[in-house]
């Protein structure tokens, strides 16, 4: 016995019956013309597509993150808009990475989202307060400079690549002892 055949048995109430619309007006106008309208739509975008030279690939994103401040922080990656020669606008073939900064009490970690290359090709440059990754291959572009929020010490840097994710972790610079708070002052 089949539960549902009551269901099924029971006719569906039109919404548009209070129009006067018969089922007849609906049933030709979905089964004929708006088949026919989506058929013509995906056989002219077949056309364009296959006329149109191919493209560069093309990544765009934004990461929404609250800061340390307490705000919220709106940034963008992927490739990045630029003015050709002729003055038109451009896509660049270089993309800016997905990253997170995370201040660690001693260190500082930079995990960087670089799919579709060897760690070969990475060059990761660092200085006292930023971190420059470059990847520069024939199929992948990335580019991106870091501000680091502390000053660390460049020749502690480590750096790992696995599956697309590129982590780096740099110790800050020493920090003031307890006993360099400095000293009370008496006032005369």
């Amino acid at each position: 016995m089949d539960p549902y055949k009551r269901d099924r048995n029971r006719r569906r109430k039109n919404p548009f019956d209070q129009f006067g619309f018969d089922d007849d007006f609906f049933n030709d106008f979905f089964d004929d013309r708006l088949f026919d309208d989506f058929r013509r739509m995906a056989e002219e975008m077949m056309r364009m597509m296959s006329q149109t030279p191919p493209a560069k690939p093309f990544v765009h994103g934004y990461k929404l993150y609250v800061g340390p401040d307490g705000k919220p922080h709106l940034e963008d990656f992927g490739n990045k808009p630029v003015q050709s020669e002729e003055g038109q606008p451009s896509i660049s073939e270089e993309r800016e990475p997905l990253t997170d900064v995370i201040d660690c009490g001693e260190a500082v970690s930079v995990t960087v989202e670089i799919p579709g290359v060897e760690k070969e090709d990475i060059d990761l440059n660092v200085t006292e307060d930023e971190l420059e990754i470059t990847v520069d291959t024939p199929q992948r572009k990335y580019h991106k400079i870091v501000n680091l929020p502390a000053d660390v010490m460049p020749k502690t840097t480590k750096a790992t690549y696995k599956n697309g994710v590129l982590d780096v972790i740099i110790q800050k610079k020493e920090l003031k002892k307890d006993n360099d708070k400095g000293y009370k002052v008496n006032i005369d």
